[in-house]
């Protein structure tokens, strides 16, 4: 179901919802709330969801779908993606939905542009995945790319992710 961005709510509202979030799991509470934000233009839960948990995510203003797709033995595998734009939504659908899960070159950087990762890393990650970088081992887990290094633009992201990550751990 895709449902338009609630733009009504409180920060009273929110912080009741990323609570619930925070319930069912820490790490889909951080991606909808860098979601939320605009950090993330587009995030993926690949664990299973219920309404209720699509329902918290859509009270914040994020658009929803449970995209289908199959593992190489043919076992069927539901994803949940959300975002605050239409179009991430549906260019993922578009590209994904009821296809096998792949890690072909063009997969991972369509994936990168949809996520938000920085090209330069997801470029990097392609030829060398988990290249030693410079960042720390705390810095790097709060990402959901593998950084390159000396990157331009991780940086500026790691700055507002542990923002957003440090408000979460402190609720």
């Amino acid at each position: 179901m895709l449902r338009e961005p609630n733009e009504d709510f409180n920060l009273k509202e929110l912080n009741q919802h990323i609570q619930a979030l925070t319930e069912i799991d820490f790490e889909l509470a951080y991606l909808a709330l860098l979601t939320c934000r605009g950090l993330k233009p587009l995030s993926r839960w690949e664990k299973p969801l219920d309404d209720d948990g699509l329902e918290l995510l859509q009270k914040m203003g994020l658009l929803t779908k449970q995209i289908r797709r199959t593992v190489k033995t043919g076992k069927e595998v539901v994803e949940t993606i959300f975002s605050r734009l239409p179009a991430y939504i549906q260019l993922y659908e578009q590209r994904f939905a009821n296809k096998p899960i792949d890690k072909s070159v063009q997969t991972q950087l369509f994936e990168g542009l949809l996520f938000g990762y920085p090209p330069c890393c997801v470029n990097q990650y392609i030829r060398q995945p988990y290249a030693p970088n410079n960042l720390t081992t705390r810095e790097q887990k709060i990402l959901f790319h593998w950084a390159c290094t000396n990157c331009k633009i991780t940086p500026v992201l790691l700055n507002a992710y542990k923002s957003v990550y440090d408000l979460l751990n402190n609720t």
